[in-house]
């Protein structure tokens, strides 16, 4: 039974165990630096696949617990912040870095780029827009360092591309959140479960694609890229 205005201990358990899920994204990203480090990328890339699972989900478990009410001591959106930089900043930087993508010296000197220009990112409070897009490039670089592991693009392009993102983060642009944004949704999170389809094949591969795998990447990069275009067309609305 409750007293007034202070939740039941099965309550505050429940909330508790959400956070405790979402912390644990902290472990299964060192696993990823790990296998980052060992050069196994496939592996890595399945553990970052862990992760973005866990970060999927906890938003919606957390809302459905309150933990904001029931739980309020630990900030799980200051907990969700520290774990995405740990998963789609830190870890597939190090990949990039310990891969032969590029030179080394323009790998190490780029990785410092990008998680110096994501930790400015993550801490803006602009980051999103009233109707829930990102504002800037949301820092996906574990989607970036898939893509240039499975397309393997030459080192001056993997180059640019890190430079273009980074400046991208800050600039008055706008990308959408699948699962957040209600306008497209359902073709949004199928255009993601194909990406994470795509992905899942590619890793069994060793992330060496070809044909159809990887006309479907560009595919879904493509959508993902062209749906900022829409956000204010006669389509917007309907």
């Amino acid at each position: 039974m409750e007293l007034e205005g202070r939740p039941s201990s099965a309550r505050r358990a429940a909330a508790l165990s959400v956070h405790l899920f979402t912390a644990s994204g902290g472990a299964v990203a060192l696993l990823a630096l790990y296998a980052a480090i060992d050069r196994d990328f496939p592996l890595c890339f399945s553990w970052l696949g862990v992760a973005l699972f866990i970060d999927g989900i906890d938003g919606t478990l957390a809302r459905f617990a309150r933990v904001s009410e029931t739980a309020g001591t630990i900030d799980g959106v200051v907990l969700d912040l520290v774990i995405d930089f740990l998963t789609y900043v830190l870890v597939p930087v190090v990949a990039l870095w310990r891969s032969e993508l590029m030179p080394a010296a323009a790998a190490f000197w780029l990785s410092l780029l990008v998680v110096f220009a994501s930790a400015l990112y993550f801490a803006d409070t602009r980051m999103k827009t009233s109707d829930l897009w990102f504002r800037g490039f949301p820092a996906l670089w574990n989607v970036v360092a898939l893509y240039l592991f499975v397309l393997r693009p030459p080192g001056i392009v993997c180059a640019g591309l890190l430079i273009l993102g980074s400046a991208a983060m800050f600039a008055p642009i706008v990308f959408i959140h699948p699962l957040r944004v209600r306008k497209w949704r359902s073709v949004n999170i199928a255009a993601s479960l194909v990406f994470l389809g795509l992905s899942a094949v590619a890793i069994l591969q060793g992330l060496h694609v070809s044909g159809w795998l990887e006309a479907g990447f560009i595919a879904v990069a493509a959508y993902f890229l062209a749906l900022p275009f829409l956000r204010h067309s006669p389509w917007a609305d309907r």
